[in-house]
């Protein structure tokens, strides 16, 4: 229809795409088990506010996401975005590691249009699915002029984030999205994309990564740090050819004495690390607990490990240089 915005909707599967046996089963569920064209058919009211196509991309449930679906999926989106018939981009996405594409597409894509991931934590056969209301409310956001220039959003249960800040925090309560220390920047309400505040750090056309630059991604993994840890997930990763480690470590990034030796020997035989924290919020302070610049070490500032992660994969793409990555971490 004209003087209705085109949007895509690309699908991978997750929950808003699963089936199970009962309207009363919410766990234990098939997902990605139905496509993008019975998606939409179950949400006939998106085309009313939308003119809409649907692409699958992939079919996985997003514990299986990985690094080749990440660089295939930045530069469809990149090639749909620099049509300019296209107004902006919807992407299914199963909420497990759906922060982690967000703020990897956060990165690398190249527009000032919107792209909303979008999930469900029920499946589309419970009796109470999530799934309807949030695509909804994602094509609403994805054809809405307020949301240019926002970089990568994600929408789930009426609110709207940023795909830097955005995390999930249950493993089953619909509003299991939020964003520890900065807050929602904005909400749905009666078709209506309302924004609160703007996003933090560089992104999308501020950004100095380009998907179609990168052929491959580097290896970059997570130790994760507790009471009487040792380094035996170091080691391994090192063994493994990790060319970056971030340590989600207690507190403030805090290491133990064989943690730290174990890092401190994985930094001179040529590995990134970044410390990060476990806690789920706040800011590791560079110097704080190591000596950052003596070790030679990163801190991801407010990213948590699995954000770090993803910063850290595209940053490897064009320098090892630690002082540089530094600056990224302070200012993405």
């Amino acid at each position: 229809m004209e003087n209705l915005p085109n949007i895509v909707i690309l699908a991978t599967g997750g929950t808003i795409a699963g089936i199970a046996g009962s309207t009363t089963v919410t766990v234990g569920y098939t997902a990605a088990a139905i496509t993008v064209e019975t998606l939409i058919e179950m949400v006939p009211e998106i085309e009313t506010i939308a003119n809409i196509s649907g692409q699958q991309v992939v079919q996985i449930s997003s514990q299986d996401m990985n690094n080749d679906i990440w660089l295939a999926l930045g530069k469809r989106v990149n090639e749909l975005l620099s049509e300019p018939d296209i107004d902006g981009v919807v992407i299914t996405h199963g909420t497990d590691t759906m922060e982690e594409t967000a703020y990897y597409l956060h990165l690398v894509v190249s527009s000032e249009k919107p792209v909303v991931l979008v999930g469900a934590m029920r499946p589309s056969t419970a009796m109470s699915a999530d799934g309807p209301n949030n695509l909804y409310n994602a094509v609403v956001l994805a054809g809405s002029s307020n949301a240019r220039r926002k970089g990568v959003l994600v929408v789930m249960n009426d609110t709207i984030y940023s795909a830097r800040e955005v995390t999930k925090l249950s493993t089953f309560l619909t509003d299991a999205f939020q964003a520890p220390g900065s807050g929602a920047l904005g909400y749905i309400q009666s078709n209506v994309a309302h924004f609160y505040k703007e996003p933090m750090g560089l992104h999308t056309i501020k950004s100095k990564f380009y998907t179609d630059d990168i052929s491959e991604l580097p290896i970059v993994d997570i130790a994760y740090g507790y009471a009487n840890v040792t380094r035996a997930a170091i080691d391994a990763f090192a063994a493994h050819g990790s060319q970056g480690i971030i340590y989600a470590g207690t507190g403030n990034g805090s290491l133990t004495e064989e943690v730290a030796e174990a890092l401190i020997e994985a930094r001179r035989n040529g590995i990134i690390v970044v410390r990060s924290t476990r806690v789920g919020s706040g800011l590791v302070a560079r110097n704080g607990e190591a000596n950052d610049d003596e070790l030679d070490f990163i801190v991801s500032h407010t990213l948590n490990p699995q954000k770090a992660r993803v910063l850290l994969l595209l940053a490897l793409t064009q320098t090892t240089d630690t002082k540089e990555i530094q600056q990224m971490f302070y200012d993405y």
